[in-house]
């Protein structure tokens, strides 16, 4: 059970009961028919990245579905939520590259994806043995992953949402959809 295509997804919802404000953002990411099941943070070897709009095609109602999820939810007006989830895929496709999540308050889509996704790069710098100094600033990090030629690419999917002005509960959900070939 080695997924061989995943794509990011995300939503924001918005309602009065936290619980529909979920499904409000499941449905908003296109993934509210679906069973998920939460999984860790590997990005399998081989595996290609598609676009939402030809992974949900892969989709049926009800169907388990494995999934990388960040959510973050709030009922403060005005409190800036975000989740994403960031990826490093490694040069050499036949290893495995990560995903991490990140749920945060206060950052703005730019942050939380750029955070994301530093995650994701220094789990698998560690695992692929590139040296770099952690207190460097991420743009500083980047180039030195390019430059060891064992990191091909970095990218995340980060939704953000402002709380509600009138206390309605706000979720916001980034995902990483794991496709087995049918």
């Amino acid at each position: 059970m080695v997924p061989k295509k995943m794509f990011f997804t995300k939503g924001v919802g918005k309602h009065k009961e936290r619980l529909t404000s979920f499904e409000l953002a499941l449905r908003d990411a296109g993934i509210a028919s679906q069973n998920l099941v939460r999984v860790s943070s590997i990005f399998p070897p081989n595996c290609k990245l598609i676009p939402r709009s030809q992974g949900v095609k892969y989709l049926n109602p009800g169907e388990v579905v494995f999934a990388v999820v960040a959510e973050s939810t709030t009922r403060e007006p005005h409190r800036l939520a975000a989740a994403s989830i960031g990826v490093a895929i490694p040069t050499d496709r036949n290893t495995y590259g990560y995903l991490s999540e990140h749920h945060s308050f206060g950052e703005s889509e730019d942050q939380a994806g750029d955070y994301a996704e530093e995650l994701a790069a220094e789990m698998l710098a560690t695992t692929l043995g590139v040296e770099f100094d952690a207190d460097k600033s991420w743009d500083e990090k980047k180039q030195i992953y390019r430059m060891s030629n064992k990191i091909v690419r970095t990218a995340n999917i980060t939704q953000t949402a402002v709380g509600d002005k009138r206390g309605l509960w706000t979720t916001v959900i980034a995902a990483a959809i794991l496709i087995f070939e049918k």
